[in-house]
């Protein structure tokens, strides 16, 4: 059996946990970071009798242990997360963060509806004193994501959703992003890709990394506005079998960690292609 203990530890106020980072690119390292710890511990945990174990410092205050009578800890995150609200994917285990490090919106599909879209201009707007980096990510095998493409696939199987107002407004948003996936691995490796035994598959997946940097895109155009130098926005797929950060960048096969979306719609053209050509797409088509 394998054993993993991750311990969070709250101490006296004059021990701090760490410090918050000063700028985006702090930020980003210390996320992407703390999300490699967390899945070297998941690969290093024992054998029998043996534990992998990972220590988390905490400042008590963060929880008011430490505070008097009816103050209350002030909230101060150092990233605003995106995420989508799949139970499967813990978002301050997985970036091995604590309380009050990360202010987190969970929707499914990590979608950008109003809700999500005014939480984050809330987040921007009042903890701007703390907040360094934006982080839209997705996951692997995303249930919002393959009902869109499996209505993509089949356009019949979206017809049962014609009165589910709530339900169809989550997977709307995800069809320009699967068709243009759909269309960019046509033009990679031919029209007959679409025959291959695991094409649904490869066409989830090409959809979750297209979405998350899509969305990071638009909050970035959104929001950010005249503070777009030292406000951030980046992205990033977890992957469920991993435990990592899967994001494709253009210019290089790294793909590990978070990484900034396209500064433009052309940029967009080469995102796809990225992702096309990635190790991870061209694993599942080689299978």
């Amino acid at each position: 059996m394998r054993t993993v203990e991750i311990t969070y530890r709250y101490g006296v106020p004059s021990v701090v946990a760490s410090a918050r980072p000063l700028d985006a690119a702090a930020a980003c390292t210390r996320l992407s970071e703390g999300n490699q710890a967390f899945a070297s511990l998941m690969r290093a945990s024992g054998g029998e009798g043996e534990a992998a174990r990972c220590l988390v410092e905490v400042d008590s205050r963060d929880l008011g242990l430490e505070l008097r009578g009816h103050e209350v800890p002030t909230q101060h995150p150092f990233a605003a997360v995106l995420g989508c609200s799949d139970a499967r994917v813990p978002i301050e285990l997985i970036f091995n963060e604590g309380p009050n490090d990360l202010f987190v919106v969970r929707v499914a599909g990590n979608g950008l509806g109003s809700d999500a879209l005014g939480s984050l201009r809330y987040a921007i707007e009042h903890l701007r004193h703390s907040l360094r980096l934006i982080v839209v990510l997705g996951h692997g095998g995303c249930g919002a994501v393959s009902a869109a493409v499996d209505a993509f696939l089949e356009p019949a199987g979206y017809l049962p959703l014609t009165t589910n107002h709530a339900l169809r407004a989550i997977l709307d948003r995800q069809f320009i992003v699967v068709e243009q996936a759909a269309r960019k691995l046509a033009r990679t490796f031919g029209a007959d890709v679409t025959r291959h035994d695991r094409y649904r598959e490869v066409l989830i997946e090409s959809s979750i990394a297209t979405n998350a940097a899509l969305t990071a895109y638009t909050v970035q155009q959104e929001l950010l506005g005249h503070d777009r130098h030292t406000l951030r926005t980046v992205y990033a797929v977890y992957l469920l079998e991993s435990r990592e950060l899967w994001a494709p960048r253009t210019g290089t096969s790294e793909a590990l960690g978070l990484a900034e979306p396209p500064a433009n719609p052309a940029g967009f053209a080469e995102l796809g292609e990225a992702i096309a050509t990635s190790k991870r797409i061209s694993a599942l088509l080689a299978s």
